[in-house]
């Protein structure tokens, strides 16, 4: 899916690690959201509350995800899954746009 209809659009940016990282919050008429987001090149550490679907929409990076010792490669087209209330590492290798699904 390309697009969205019918949803919210929360004007104010969620901005991390000094501005590398910003996404925009879009809530759905069932109460779910997402955030669409871009990441510059860096490493940087996430917490989860809820469990949560990536989707890599351009670029790349690799992700050590909980549980876990080794990286994954994850490029535009890809997506993987983090679990709720857990920390996940990703090293942003190109600038990245991304789709971030809040499961519940």
């Amino acid at each position: 899916m390309s697009e969205f209809a019918n949803v919210t659009v929360v004007k104010k940016a969620n901005v991390y690690f000094g501005g590398h990282v910003s996404s925009r919050t879009i809530r759905f008429a069932d109460g779910s959201s997402k955030t669409l987001g871009f990441m510059l090149p860096g490493e940087y550490t996430f917490n989860t509350g809820a469990a949560e679907i990536m989707e890599i929409l351009d670029g790349g990076l690799e992700v050590l995800l909980p549980d876990t010792e080794q990286w994954q490669a994850i490029k535009g087209g890809e997506s993987f899954d983090v679990p709720a209330n857990a920390k996940f590492t990703v090293k942003v290798t190109a600038a990245t746009d991304y789709c971030c699904s809040f499961l519940s």
